[in-house]
């Protein structure tokens, strides 16, 4: 399942790390969030690694992500955005590549997509229940009343955690993983010939 990496392979993976870490600057709030959930697409890279390589490939490409951003930018959330980011993705790129590589088909493909979609969707509102908004609260000393009134500003049905948790992280998650699920599915075949130049040798 995993490939044995090559010189060059793990070049190519530090690269796509490179390349996903570059993503997370292009970020921008949704409608029905609040202003702190970004939008972006840096789980991409980590997909193709993943996909053409093994799941700790893609698993690799997202930690160098995260210690890239970590190292250039640094933490405005006391670690726990870059934590809550790659315990996510993980949850999204393992799925899906280990999935694709026990059914290497179009269809197996799409399949392990819409399964990885799912999967780290709930995993997100789980994660965010009980690890990343008991962290802000303790670490920043945020009254939980105070985030959901930032929820509810852009989200007016949000009255209560539940609401904020289904209503507002599960459909975020869902339209994320979707985006790139479907960049994915458009791409990686047809890049599949041009990346087994670049990583064999």
């Amino acid at each position: 399942m995993n490939r044995a990496l090559s010189p060059r392979a793990l070049v190519f993976i530090a690269v796509l790390g490179a390349l996903s870490s570059l993503l997370m600057a292009f970020e921008f709030p949704l409608p029905f969030a609040p202003a702190y959930m970004k939008f972006e697409i840096s789980d991409l890279p980590a997909l193709f690694a993943g996909f053409f390589l093994g799941p700790l490939a893609g698993a690799f490409t997202e930690v160098i992500k995260i210690l890239l951003k970590l190292v250039l930018v640094g933490s405005s959330s006391a670690f726990v955005g870059e934590g809550m980011n790659l315990l996510c993705a993980l949850a999204y790129v393992l799925p899906a590549t280990i999935f694709y590589h026990l059914h290497r088909t179009k269809s197996g493909a799409l399949t392990a997509l819409l399964l990885s979609t799912v999967v780290a969707s709930l995993f997100a509102v789980v994660a965010n229940r009980y690890l990343a908004i008991p962290m802000y609260v303790r670490l920043y000393k945020i009254p939980l009343g105070a985030i959901l009134k930032m929820a509810s500003a852009t989200n007016p049905l949000v009255h209560s955690l539940t609401d904020f948790l289904l209503l507002t992280i599960l459909p975020f998650n869902l339209l994320k993983y979707t985006v790139v699920s479907f960049l994915t599915y458009l791409v990686y075949k047809k890049a599949s010939l041009a990346l087994q130049r670049l990583t064999e040798g």
